[in-house]
């Protein structure tokens, strides 16, 4: 099946440089659609503490229509802590809570400002209806600990990416960063285990995306040779541009474009920029000087706290400048150069670490079409790399489950 599969996705590439749907370049109100894969959430989200539509982070919704970003996968990320019984629960209990966040915001908040796509075809129509569009990715399997039956929750609640891992190996597959805390080998040859193939498995038949960002190497080529549609990274760099162990080498990305998939090239400083270690020794001290510390977010500082922290942060940003959207479309030209203007989109992990002078929040998205402009992509070329890519992969998984579901009646 993967076999056949795979030269079906052969063919289509060879005969269209497009994708093998013959879906139009998707469009909002006032331009190409623009579909952000990676936008973290609070625990706290849309609470009383969190109004998602002005909230102090860098995406709310009134910097997402003020920016033009249309879509995003808001994500129900759990940090990997001991696999234990103590620890899947309260993975599992914290992923409840930011599904029930997304919802609660869609549903009883912003209703008419904002709705879930649980389809491709959704996020096109949502946006023609004059509405912001959340989708739901999931980072790190271990939210499911051993127990792959909840994918079928997750999928009902909304979840139509999941992300492998995160930073240490949890019990689907090794990370790109592992955990020596957590007692992982500091070096090993390891990539998806035997339960995250029956993961992959059972993501192909749900028709949910398999997402490799945060996995090692193996991890990644491992995915693409046992997922029967094809995979995305959800927020990942470019090693050639900039040598980082989050970003995907030529064989892993000429690997990818094989497989049909697509890398969401990110705006995450460190990833596009190699920094020195003593910027990044004085943002981990300011951080800690403010009390910013574990998951403690910028909006939760009382505003003394905040106006020191971003006088601060301006000094730190003035002697080593941080990168800048061009940076991230030298990421962009180079995966285009490499594995094809299909295989490449965009990501921000706003909320999560990520921001760039010039994409510093939603608000300036707009920012990274004019950059692309000024690059010479043509409008479909942008088209694709803003949305088109991630949608047509979308697509694929949807397509993948129909046809296994039939196979199985």
């Amino acid at each position: 099946m993967r076999a056949a599969a795979a030269s079906a996705v052969a063919a289509c590439w060879a005969a269209l440089a497009s994708s093998c749907s013959n879906e139009p370049p998707p469009t909002a109100p006032d331009g190409p659609l623009t579909l952000d894969t990676h936008i973290d959430i609070p625990i706290d989200y849309a609470t009383a503490a969190t109004d998602p539509l002005t909230a102090d982070l860098q995406v709310n919704l009134t910097k997402m229509e003020a920016g033009g970003l249309d879509a995003g996968f808001f994500i129900v990320f759990v940090g990997q802590t001991e696999r234990t019984a103590d620890g899947y629960a309260r993975a599992h209990a914290d992923a409840e809570t930011k599904f029930a966040a997304i919802h609660r915001m869609t549903e009883q908040l912003y209703p008419e400002r904002i709705e879930i796509a649980y389809t491709a075809n959704d996020v096109s129509r949502i946006a023609s209806a004059g509405k912001l569009v959340a989708a739901i990715g999931i980072e790190n399997g271990y939210s499911l600990g051993p127990n792959l039956e909840l994918l079928d929750r997750y999928h009902e609640l909304g979840a139509r990416y999941v992300g492998l891992v995160h930073d240490g190996d949890n019990d689907l597959a090794r990370s790109a960063r592992p955990s020596a805390a957590l007692a992982d080998p500091a070096a090993s040859t390891a990539g998806v285990t035997a339960l995250g193939a029956e993961a992959i498995a059972r993501l192909n038949r749900l028709g949910i995306m398999v997402d490799v960002s945060h996995g090692a190497k193996q991890t990644a080529l491992d995915a693409m040779r046992l997922s029967v549609a094809p995979v995305i990274a959800s927020h990942s760099g470019i090693a050639s541009v900039n040598a980082h162990p989050r970003n995907m080498d030529d064989e892993t990305l000429l690997a990818l474009k094989a497989d049909g998939g697509v890398v969401q090239v990110v705006a995450y400083d460190s990833y596009l920029k190699q920094q020195p270690e003593e910027k990044t020794a004085a943002m981990r001290a300011l951080r800690q000087s403010v009390g910013l510390t574990g998951g403690a977010r910028l909006g939760s500082l009382p505003a003394e706290q905040r106006t020191i922290y971003d006088e601060r942060l301006r000094e730190i940003e003035a002697r080593w400048p941080a990168a800048t959207v061009a940076d991230l479309v030298d990421h962009i030209d180079y995966a285009v150069e490499l594995i094809g203007v299909d295989h490449v989109g965009i990501a921000s992990d706003f909320d999560g670490g990520g921001g760039i002078t010039g994409w510093a929040d939603a608000a300036e998205t707009r920012n990274v079409t004019a950059e692309l402009e000024a690059r010479g992509y043509s409008r479909e070329e942008t088209a694709k790399i803003l949305s088109g890519n991630l949608l047509r992969v979308w697509r694929e998984a949807e397509r993948t489950a129909a046809e296994l579901s039939a196979e199985r009646d």
